[in-house]
């Protein structure tokens, strides 16, 4: 997320009230969480597992619970609870505004788009031209739409990212205030639900058609040209390459990369990344011609067996 302002190092520290090392005027253009962040933002890290990535990290001004000696050209922020503190500034730079109306005043919507009865469409929402938005259909604050494009009934688009830290009372969200994308060309399935990034955008590209009943979660780019069956599942942070098919209820694991042009077939459980131009199945995911040889290698078996207790 990047402020509509440039802001300096102290005033940082006196939102979040914590000590900082580094030249008090230092720029500060955003904040971001260490898969997306870019230089001249914040990113936070309260886990010495990954102290040194967020040290080494892209990020200008690290977020840190520790007392560590400050890289070259950055800044610290040294806080009790970087995760409390980091979400201190999102709810400071991006306050929640109530809807005062079903179509917010300042949504844009382009020539030929038809809207459809009793649909949400949020604060800053921007839709273009010759696209379809079916009935109850919710486009949370900030969501892009290209032209173009498909939304069938029931679908939400911009729901908060499933992100927690556990403490002993409890747990406790990371607030998002990133977006969801959509690019030209693109058909999104009845109840479908997209979660929008945390800092940053979930993005569908274009030409991608999404079948009803599917899940993205946060910060997750899907490819052009993605073909995605129902009720499938797919985790945050994950990176779709285009042309990718993935046949109904297929899940997935955070973090992973599916390749361009894989196929993932129905019921697979997508464990890990997997290279692109070949075909997927089972749980754990296998290369779908051996999943389906030891398959019926297993049904052999009550063969195998009377013929070694013969012997």
């Amino acid at each position: 997320m990047r402020f509509k302002n440039v802001q300096e190092l102290q005033t940082i520290a006196e939102i979040i009230g914590c000590k900082f090392i580094g030249n008090p005027e230092f720029e500060v253009y955003g904040m971001n969480e260490i898969h997306v962040v870019n230089t001249g933002e914040i990113v936070f890290v309260d886990h010495p597992k990954y102290y040194d990535k967020a040290l080494n990290s892209k990020a200008s001004i690290i977020l840190i619970n520790k007392d560590v000696p400050c890289p070259e050209g950055k800044a610290l922020l040294i806080s009790d609870d970087p995760f409390r503190d980091f979400n201190k500034l999102s709810t400071y730079f991006n306050p929640f505004k109530p809807a005062v109306k079903a179509i917010a005043a300042d949504a844009q919507i382009g020539e030929g788009t038809q809207i459809q009865p009793n649909v949400f469409i949020g604060n800053g929402v921007i839709i273009g031209q010759n696209c379809a938005i079916h009935p109850n259909v919710v486009l949370y604050d900030g969501t892009v739409i290209g032209d173009h494009v498909v939304i069938h009934a029931g679908a939400i688009l911009g729901a908060d990212a499933f992100y927690f830290k556990k403490r002993p009372e409890g747990y406790d969200p990371l607030i998002s205030c990133g977006r969801v994308v959509v690019e030209n060309g693109v058909s999104i399935g009845a109840a479908c639900t997209i979660d929008r990034g945390v800092t940053g955008d979930t993005t569908i590209g274009a030409g991608s058609k999404i079948d009803n009943q599917v899940h993205i979660g946060h910060d997750t780019v899907i490819g052009k040209k993605c073909l995605i069956a129902a009720q499938t599942g797919i985790a945050g942070c994950v990176i779709v390459e285009d042309e990718v098919t993935l046949w109904g209820q297929v899940g997935t694991t955070s973090g992973i990369t599916i390749g361009e042009k894989a196929v993932v077939l129905g019921q697979t459980g997508v464990t890990k990344s997997i290279e692109g131009g070949k075909v997927y199945f089972g749980t754990p995911i296998e290369e779908s011609r051996e999943k389906l040889k030891q398959l019926a290698n297993i049904k052999k078996l009550p063969e195998i067996l009377i013929k070694v207790k013969n012997i």
